[in-house]
This record gives structure tokens, sequence and C-alpha cells, in this order.
């Protein structure tokens, strides 16, 4: 076989992706700030920036050299997850270089075989990828549908499951900027001796008291783990995963993604700290926020018809892949940084642009934006 042949089966599929107006490309940055996660502003923050420094003078190392059970294990990281579990109001933290590995990790770790794993349809990638290498069995559940859950865990019963069920959700959806129902999830799972795991990714130091989370007053139970990205309104990068002491203890033993991977640099770690010190001493960056996100709403009703979310995340359904494409297009080329997302990233026939307040913007910005926005909606279908 050529070596033009090897390569075949890739190129078909990009083919295929490229008819469907599905193929990904990287683009840079440019224009004003409506796609990014750094909701709070942080990752140019000064603060930030002093702490790296100060660290990196005081002898810091930029590697951890290591896994965290070799050399790999500093002062940095053991300081942050110390901060962050009192923060957080919970037993214990630890700290994972991602998001999506520590979601991947979780799922494949804690849930043994036997149990069930029940996943919300429109939960991250992440989620979907880990529930489906581990060893627990698992089922979707509608979306923020408690109902749903709760069918699929008496389905699981009656067929003779034994095991211990998992319900695994987002606090706030990152396509669609809505809220889980947390307290009923969280009353569900006592019912049924369940776990509940929520990834508070897009809701970390936006909501909560001084931004700990919608799932603030869930932190600290025996049944409940909760995940932290430190890469969206932290401003940094890596993930904190709050538990139970024993969970904490088990995942040093058992989890793969953890004893088998590099730490993350200790200066992220000294980021990250900062980042938690920032949340509790700048409440007025939630505030602006909040005032953004109300703004935001009411023109984009006013002026597009498109009824708010209610959060940061304001999603604007196209339903075309192609058409979202363009609109996305049109409006970057007026200076505005709007991102069309397709499938599989969104359930087909549901492409859009995802707008993103963040305090990189103003409201002058936001209005702007939305005009724009539109006046390219109506120049797209007349």
């Amino acid at each position: 076989m050529s070596a033009g042949g090897l390569l075949d089966r890739y190129e078909t599929t990009l083919s295929g992706l490229t008819r469907k107006n599905r193929l990904r490309t990287l683009s840079p940055r440019a224009g004003l700030d409506f796609a990014s996660n750094d909701y709070l502003g942080l990752a140019a923050s000064p603060r930030l920036a002093k702490a790296v420094a100060a660290a990196l003078a005081a002898g810091t190392p930029v590697g951890a050299t290591g896994s965290r059970l070799l050399r790999g294990n500093t002062p940095e990281h053991e300081t942050l997850e110390a901060e962050a579990a009192r923060f957080f109001g919970a037993k214990r933290a630890l700290f994972f270089s991602g998001g999506y590995v520590a979601n991947f990790a979780i799922l494949t770790t804690l849930p043994q075989k036997g149990d069930l794993v029940v996943l919300d349809a429109l939960i991250h990638a992440s989620a979907h990828e880990g529930a489906r290498a581990g060893r627990a069995a698992m089922v979707e559940a509608p979306h923020n549908d408690v109902g749903g859950f709760e069918a699929a865990i008496l389905a699981w019963r009656r067929s003779g499951g034994t095991g211990r069920p998992w319900i695994v959700v987002e606090s706030l959806y990152s396509m669609d900027g809505d809220r889980a129902p947390l307290a009923d999830l969280a009353v569900l799972a006592g019912r049924h001796d369940a776990f509940l795991l929520i990834d508070e990714a897009h809701a970390t130091g936006v909501y909560g008291p001084d931004g700990r989370g919608l799932a603030h007053d869930l932190e600290g139970r025996d049944n409940v783990v909760v995940l932290h990205t430190c890469g969206k309104a932290l401003g940094v990068s890596g993930a904190l995963v709050t538990a139970p002491t024993a969970i904490i203890d088990y995942f040093i033993n058992r989890c793969r993604p953890f004893i088998y991977a590099t730490a993350p640099s200790p200066l992220i770690a000294v980021a990250a700290t900062e980042a938690l010190a920032i949340l509790r001493d700048e409440p007025k960056r939630r505030e602006r926020l909040a005032a953004l996100v109300a703004f935001a709403g009411r023109e984009l009703k006013a002026c597009c018809g498109v009824a708010p979310s209610g959060s940061q995340i304001l999603p604007v359904i196209v339903g075309d892949n192609a058409r979202a494409m363009a609109l996305a297009s049109a409006l970057q080329a007026r200076g505005f940084d709007v991102r069309g997302i397709r499938p599989p990233t969104v359930p087909e026939g549901t492409a859009r642009l995802r707008i993103s307040l963040t305090l990189n913007v103003e409201q002058a910005d936001v209005a702007a934006m939305i005009k724009a926005l539109s006046e390219e909606w109506e120049r797209m279908v007349a």
C-alpha cells in the first residue's frame, strides 16, 4: 500500500466533514472577546502575573519534573489543594492538569463494575468519554429532567442492578447557559443512595458566595463530588476535584490519569491559588458581570427576539451549519469574536452562535455586537 493510501481514511473523513459544513480549522484571536471563558477577565490580571513572577523569583520551578507520587509533588500543589478545600467548603481537593482529564479521571476511577452512571444528555464530551471508558453501565437522561434520571435508576434496579447509581450533571451548561436543578437532584441522590457528580466548570468563580459555584451548599456531603475547572473564570488552567477524604485518597491510589501523569506546573498552582484569593477580595467583578448579563439579555430580546439564558453564556440557535458559520464570520469581520458551534458539539439541527460575556468587554461593546448581529441576521434571511 502506498503512503498516500495510508492517509485515505483520514482524507475521506475530512472530505465528509467539509460536505456537511462541519470541518473545523484553527483561527487566531481577533476582535472583541465574545468567545472565551475568561468570564471575570482574570487571564491577564496583574495580580496573577505578580504572583507568578514572585514565585519564579523565589525559586519555584516551571516544571513539576514528574508525577505527584514521584518528585512532582510540590508545596505549591499542596497549598492550592488546602486552600481550595477551605474555599469551597469541602473535605479535600485534588489538582489535575485540566477539566477534561479530571472528568475522565473521575468516571474511570470511582464508579465500579455493577454501578450505573446516568449522564445528562447535554453534558460535556469529557464526561461521555469517561463514562464509556469506565467499568460501570452508562445511560443518558433527558436534559435537566429529574424524573428521567429517576426512571433510569428504577429501570436499572428492576433489571437486577445492585450497585451504586451515579448522577452526573453540569451545574451550568456550556452550550445552552441553563442551570441544572441541583436541589432536586440532591434529593434524588439521597433517595436512591446515589453519588452526585457536579461539573461546575462554567459556574465556579461566577456564582455562589465568593464565587464558590452553584453547588456551594452541597459541598462536603459524603455522596457529592464536584469538579471546579481553573481555566475559565479563574483565568489559569487545570482543575480541582473536591470530595470526601476517602475519595481523594482513593484517587491517589487508584486513579491512573493522576498516578501516571506529570503533575501540573507549580506556577499554575500558584496562579490558581491567587485566583481564589481574587474571588474573595474583588466581588465587584462578579457584580459587573451580572450587570453585563442582564443588559445583554434585554438587548438580545429587544433587537433579535432571542430569549436570554440568564447566564453569561448566550446561545443564538441558527439551525443550519453553514448559516451559523456564515453569521459568525460576518460578525468577526465587523470586529466581534463570536464563534459558531456545530454538531457533534451540539445536537443535530441546533448549530448556533455561542455568545460568551466576559469582563474583557464593556456594555457599549455588547450593545454594538448585538446591533451587528441583528443587522447581519436580517441581511442573511432577506
